[in-house]
């Protein structure tokens, strides 16, 4: 009978079973449900540790799904493809999945629709990456946020759903199809050695995620804002790679944010803030996708920018041995667990494209290639904001001192320990296993002598405020 056919349940970034629309709407209809992950070419295209990380992330809920009586069904090749050989193997009807809004795989999604409509096969996308389409969000003269406050403002007072719970049960096909073996896609391959290193650092799945929020909220949630920039210190939620694969819903932050809120920490407003961060980066990648590839701003196309990632320069900041220590540690700490301090982040930004006046592309595509929270929008956004040529940025004579603000951020040189052996009698295992996870063809060692700046902080500053000042000179 046709309300009898399967539907497949196509996860992507949303790698959960509570607060799941398209799940929760596939198991009312009381329909054996087949969930499915496609090794296909968004998942092909992205870098070393997203891919990664990724791969941990479908392993754990292929797990969730047996404990519900269901599988998970790992097809490799081109998406619509491989749904279409499920369509005819299955007997499917149906394909459901949550709506992403990347320029790359909302491209995708709406050829991919349009085709299975064609072939008479429902396709239908829900929500679930985001508080709020990016489309419902307006400002009063009816277009997309520009800026970041006046859309908090916005949105701060919205109502969003509570979350839902995860099904008691999900229904089984008659039969299953074939699947692939996860471990022969070898997505760790390009991690090389250092994926041993950053294995232990991750936490992975459904579970270690809701924890991770329960304890934040319970221990840290209250001294937020006062301690998030302290990079030493155990401040923040640590939950961006768990969002980054949907291992927890953004929902599920958001309620748990508020009821702290409520509960008398005004401190769990900045949280809350830092979502919507979040969803105005998705905001603006929808509604001007060329940000996660170009300058947002044109007039920033011109700025002489260093574009050749060659120079010693660039391959001192990757290798994190520029000789400035916030820096260095920063790039360390990256290697080794997969993700940065925030704060850090825009130092080793600004440094890049303001002290070492390299185009903001070259970290970004770094970090594309070496972070477990990768995240589209986010990454692109974040790095144009440090550069400048972005929306509601940073200006760009506001160049970051990573000089000073280490000895803000880090008084007692807890952080810099941690992550650099050079100069310390006695290092920590953590700036030990560095050299472990990075590339052997880099030929470093802990018995290196610490570098002297690549260039010192004043001497950048003074370097990108001349060009800065250049570029609004008018032609004569």
């Amino acid at each position: 009978m046709p309300d009898a056919a399967p539907i497949l349940l196509w996860f992507r970034r949303d790698l959960r079973l509570a607060d799941h629309p398209a799940l929760t709407a596939a198991v009312e209809t009381g329909r054996p449900i087949i969930p499915v992950f496609i090794n296909d070419e968004v998942v092909a295209g992205q870098g070393a540790a997203p891919r990664f990380r990724l791969g941990l992330s479908v392993g754990s809920l292929a797990q969730q799904l047996e404990s519900k009586g269901s599988k998970l069904i790992l097809r490799l090749g081109d998406a619509l493809q491989v749904l279409r050989n499920l369509i005819a193997e299955t007997g499917a009807t149906s394909v459901y999945w949550s709506r992403a809004y990347d320029p790359i795989t909302k491209d995708r999604d709406k050829a991919l629709k349009a085709a299975l409509k064609d072939d008479g096969i429902t396709a239908q996308s829900f929500t679930g990456h985001l508080l709020f389409e990016p489309w419902t969000v307006e400002t009063k003269t009816g277009g997309f946020y520009r800026v970041y406050t006046p859309m908090w403002r916005a949105v701060r007072n919205r109502d969003v759903p509570a979350p839902v719970p995860a099904p008691s049960k999900i229904l089984a096909p008659t039969a299953w199809p074939a699947s692939d073996n996860l471990g022969d896609w070898q997505l760790d391959k390009a991690m090389n050695r250092g994926a041993a290193v950053l294995g232990p650092h991750c936490t992975v799945g459904e579970a270690a995620a809701n924890d991770r929020l329960g304890a934040f909220i319970e221990d840290r949630v209250a001294s937020y804002a006062d301690q998030r920039d302290f990079p030493a210190v155990n401040g923040t939620s640590g939950l961006s790679e768990n969002l980054t694969c949907g291992e927890i819903s953004p929902a599920t932050c958001w309620h748990a944010g508020w009821s702290s809120f409520r509960r008398g920490a005004d401190q769990a407003e900045i949280f809350l803030k830092e979502l919507v961060w979040r969803e105005f980066a998705y905001h603006l990648a929808f509604h001007t996708p060329h940000i996660t590839t170009a300058n947002w701003r044109p007039e920033w196309d011109a700025f002489p920018w260093n574009t050749d990632e060659s120079t010693a320069e660039v391959t001192a900041w990757k290798q994190g041995r520029t000789g400035i220590p916030f820096v260095d540690a920063a790039m360390r700490q990256m290697y080794v667990t997969g993700v940065m301090h925030n704060r850090a982040r825009m130092i080793v930004a600004s440094y890049l494209t303001k002290n070492l006046m390299s185009r903001w592309q070259i970290g970004e595509r770094w970090f594309a290639d070496c972070l477990i929270d990768w995240d589209p929008a986010s990454n692109a956004m974040g790095w144009q904001w440090v550069a400048g040529s972005g929306p509601d940025a940073a200006p760009y004579f506001r160049v970051f001192n990573p000089v000073t603000q280490l000895e803000k951020f880090d008084r007692d040189g807890r952080y810099q320990k941690q992550w650099i052996t050079e100069g310390f009698g006695q290092p920590t295992e953590t700036a030990l296993s560095y050299f472990d996870a990075i590339p052997r063809s880099w030929g470093l060692s802990p018995d290196d002598r610490y570098p002297s700046p690549i260039v010192t902080p004043e001497e950048g500053r003074m370097r990108a405020l001349d060009a800065y000042a250049a570029r609004e000179k008018p032609a004569n």
